[in-house]
């Protein structure tokens, strides 16, 4: 199952990438408060780079992992996530729709699951994609 969701942020390209892929592990939780991250390599956010992940959105908190996988500054960042025994891809990309604003998409596959859980997942993809706007457009330009 594949779940895409899109937002303009009224934000240049450079302040939008480095929000949500250069403080990627400080900025996640922020848009989305069911997780906890901790990067566990050292360095800024790279290829192979590895985070910690413990996701309390269900009655029991499952300990996962999150490497990044693919990365091009201001165009694109994914990631695999582990998260217990489900495996899912990520990925986000970015591109000026103005000089000041930006579009920006969000991606997640769900391999094995079937599409009747769209409804419970696509909310939450909007949700984090509204937080991120919000979130961004609160900072100063």
């Amino acid at each position: 199952m594949e779940i895409r969701v899109s937002t303009v942020v009224d934000r240049p390209l450079a302040m939008v990438w480095e929000f949500y892929a250069v403080h990627h592990v400080e900025n996640h939780p922020r848009w989305d408060p069911d997780l906890e991250l901790e990067q566990v390599s050292h360095g800024p956010i790279g290829l192979g780079t590895l985070i910690k992940r413990r996701n309390l959105r269900y009655d029991t908190p499952t300990e996962g992992s999150m490497e990044v996988t693919e990365l091009e500054p201001q165009r694109v960042m994914g990631v695999k996530i582990q998260d217990g025994p489900v495996e899912t891809r990520g990925r986000a990309t970015f591109s000026a729709a103005t000089p000041t604003t930006t579009d920006v998409t969000i991606w997640a596959d769900f391999p094995g699951m079937d599409d009747s859980m769209t409804s419970r997942i696509r909310p939450l993809m909007e949700r984090s994609a509204a937080a991120i706007k919000q979130l961004i457009e609160s900072e100063p330009g």
